[in-house]
């Protein structure tokens, strides 16, 4: 059987745009202050994220002051804010000095008939408006289709149409509800893609786990623009996650975006902190034990070559390998590890220790401090 390459051939440049500051902050009891705003806004712009939404004027004041100070900013990302697709929310955008606005409408017939209590024919209407409102301004637009998932595609590709005859700049197919999964979401894209020459954008939810493959499902079928927040936050279940769409296309796909990976780490430990939302030692990409061995096979494999059971460096998003002595450790690893602590053991002493190793590991729950190490270490030369 031949594979076919991973790498995955693309016409345009993919742009990552991040969210963390607009759909990561609605995260339910996230709010950031001003100060951390601007750190994350630095930091992600500093290692090449292209696009940042950062806030939604139309909420008041203090969110029109924030979205003006990131404007001060003067960062090499673009900034975009999202807004109804209201002429008033859009005012409140350019009253803060931004030129890229995301105008987002229901476009699904359960939130048009439920939601809006309005009809087809409303909604081209507001749209129409909104778009002859930012043109007259000269604004770069994406258009936001709620609920984009559960709407007729034929719906969905006369939406975009209005869009490109008035001048929009893409669409933004949503997944609000986190509902499909990697198929439907190529099918979908690639589906709106022969119909309409716009730019697609694709913004997922996790709320079944699926919105990084979505997330890359959308870039594989052709969606230019792709929406991320650090640590996967965002409402509910939250969105696709910044490390693991770029990794993810990196890895699975063939496809570098160039961006500086290595401090994804202190990138997700802030926002982590910042959010009140630690991050998972276990989260992908970024959880600091992600490249822990423990397994005597695996542990054994990674010391004659880390590319045996690792699908990339750790330092290439800010991180570390541990080899973790318990309950599936193999005497190569406590080797390993007693030598790093300056114990030299022979294999013959190490599969003697290996037992006590084992045991104090499974009567405890967890791996063993290189504190608890050294104290068996050093009882079992005594005895010896």
């Amino acid at each position: 059987m031949a594979f076919h390459s991973m790498q995955m051939p693309i016409e345009k440049p993919i742009v990552i745009d991040d969210t963390t500051l607009r759909d990561g902050e609605q995260t339910a009891g996230v709010a950031f202050s001003l100060e951390e705003k601007i750190t994350i806004a630095r930091m992600l712009d500093e290692i090449g994220v292209g696009e940042l939404e950062c806030g939604i004027p139309a909420m008041g004041a203090i969110e029109q002051a924030s979205v003006r100070a990131l404007v001060d900013l003067g960062l090499k990302a673009r900034l975009i804010t999202w807004n109804r697709a209201l002429v008033s929310d859009i005012q409140a955008s350019l009253d803060c000095g931004i030129r890229a606005v995301d105008i987002s409408l229901s476009v699904s017939d359960i939130h048009i008939t439920h939601k809006l209590r309005k009809t087809r024919q409303w909604v081209r209407e507001q749209l129409r408006r909104a778009l002859d409102f930012c043109a007259k301004h000269d604004l770069y637009v994406s258009v936001g289709g709620e609920d984009s998932s559960r709407a007729d595609p034929d719906f969905l590709v006369e939406l975009m149409q209005i869009a490109k005859e008035m001048g929009a700049d893409r669409f933004r197919f949503c997944d609000t509800l986190g509902i499909l999964d990697p198929f439907s979401t190529y099918e979908k894209i690639t589906y709106l893609r022969s119909h309409v020459d716009l730019d697609l954008e694709v913004h997922t939810h996790n709320d079944l786990g699926m919105a990084t493959a979505n997330a890359i499902a959308g870039v594989r079928a052709g969606a230019r623009f792709v929406n991320t927040t650090v640590n996967g936050l965002g409402e509910r279940a939250g969105n696709a996650a910044l490390e693991e769409v770029i990794m993810g296309l990196k890895y699975a796909c063939g496809l570098d975006l160039g961006l500086d990976t290595r401090r994804f780490v202190d990138i997700s430990k802030f926002v982590g902190r910042a959010s009140c939302r630690p991050v998972p030692e276990w989260k992908a990409v970024v959880g600091e034990r992600v490249f822990s061995h423990e397994s005597g096979l695996h542990a054994d494999g990674v010391l004659k070559n880390p590319q045996n059971y690792e699908g990339f460096d750790p330092g290439e998003v800010g991180l570390g390998r541990h080899l973790v002595l318990g309950k599936h450790s193999g005497s190569q690893a406590l080797v390993h590890r007693l030598k790093e602590l300056g114990v030299e053991l022979s294999r013959i002493e190490a599969v003697a220790l290996l037992d006590r190793v084992r045991s104090m590991s499974q009567r405890n729950k967890r791996a063993l401090t290189d504190s608890e190490l050294l104290l068996l270490a050093r009882r079992h030369a005594e005895v010896a």
